[in-house]
C-alpha cells in the first residue's frame, strides 16, 4: 500500500497520516512513513519524544549525504543518477508504534529543470518509495502534490486529501484535487476531519458532492486529541480515543478496497 495524504496547514492531516501508518504496522505491515511537510511533526505523532525528534536532521539539510550522492567534482553540476536504496535502510527512524519515519525536509525549488542537488535527491528518493519499496508507504505532505510527481503518481495507491468544514480548507482541498487528477492519479478521496456536529458534516459533503469529490469518510472532533497534543503525547497509543477510532476505520477500508 502506497498512501498519500494532503491537505491545507492545521486540518489534522498529520494525525490521519499517522494514525493510518500505525494501523498498517498494527495489522503486520512492514511500513514506512514518509514526513514531507515543510513543518515536519509526523515524528511526534508516531510516538517520538520531542527532543528526540529534533535530533532529526531532514534529508534536504543532510549536506554531506547529499555532496556523496550527487557530486561530480565540478560546481554547479551535480549527478542526477544514484541508488538511494541505503538513505532508506540508514536514515529511517523507529518508531515507538512500529513505524520506520524518514523526514524529507523542504524542497525550496521544484521547477520543471531544477538541478538542485537537495531536489534531486528527493525526488529519487520518493520515486524510490513509492515504486520500489515493497512495504506500506505512507506520506504526509505539504498542500500540493507537485513532489510526487508525474513519474511516480500513477504508483500511488490512494491520495487521502482532508479538510474540515472551514471554506478555505475545503477550496484548498478542491486546488489539491484538481492538482491531482492532473498528475494522472486515480484513486482520491475526501476525509472530512474534526466533525463537531451534523451541519459541519453536511457542509463538507456539500461541497465533495458540488465538485465531484469522493468522501471516504468523517472522523469525529475529539477533545482527547486536543488534550494530547498539548501534553506533547499521541493520541494513537489511545485506542479508545473516538478520533483514532475513526482513523483506524479509514485505514480498514484502504486495505480492504486493495483485496
Amino acid at each position: 500500500m502506497k498512501i498519500a495524504v494532503a491537505g491545507k496547514g492545521g486540518v489534522g492531516k498529520t494525525l490521519i497520516a499517522g494514525g493510518i501508518a500505525c494501523g498498517f504496522a498494527v495489522r503486520g505491515l512492514k511500513t514506512i512513513g514518509i514526513d514531507a511537510d515543510s513543518s515536519p511533526n509526523l515524528g511526534l505523532t508516531l510516538g517520538l519524544s520531542a527532543e528526540e525528534t529534533r535530533k532529526i536532521v531532514p534529508i534536504s539539510d543532510n549536506q554531506p549525504l547529499i555532496e556523496t550522492k550527487t557530486s561530480t567534482g565540478y560546481g554547479g553540476v551535480y549527478n542526477l543518477h544514484f541508488s538511494v536504496d541505503d538513505i532508506v535502510k540508514q536514515y529511517s527512524i523507529p518508531t515507538p508504534l512500529g513505524v520506520n519515519l524518514i523526514v524529507m525536509g523542504t524542497v525550496r525549488t521544484m521547477g520543471a529543470g531544477c538541478m538542485c542537488a537537495p531536489t534531486a535527491v528527493i525526488r529519487a528518493l520518493l520515486r524510490h518509495l513509492v515504486v520500489e519499496v515493497n512495504e506500506a508507504v505512507v506520506m504526509d505532505l505539504e498542500a500540493g502534490v507537485e513532489h510526487i510527481g508525474r513519474g511516480t503518481s500513477r504508483h500511488v495507491d490512494d491520495l487521502l486529501i482532508v479538510a474540515d468544514s472551514n471554506m478555505k480548507s475545503l477550496e484548498i482541498a478542491k486546488h489539491i484535487y484538481e492538482l491531482a487528477v492532473s498528475a494522472g492519479m486515480k484513486s482520491l478521496h475526501l476525509v472530512g476531519n474534526r466533525v463537531m456536529n451534523d451541519v459541519q458534516r453536511e457542509t463538507i459533503q456539500t461541497f465533495a458532492d458540488q465538485n465531484g469529490i469522493h468522501v471516504l469518510s468523517y472522523v469525529p472532533w475529539d477533545q482527547n486529541v486536543i488534550e494530547s497534543d498539548m501534553l506533547g503525547v499521541t493520541p494513537l497509543k489511545n485506542k479508545n480515543v473516538q478520533a483514532v477510532k475513526a482513523i483506524d476505520d479509514v485505514c480498514e477500508m484502504l486495505l480492504n478496497k486493495s483485496t
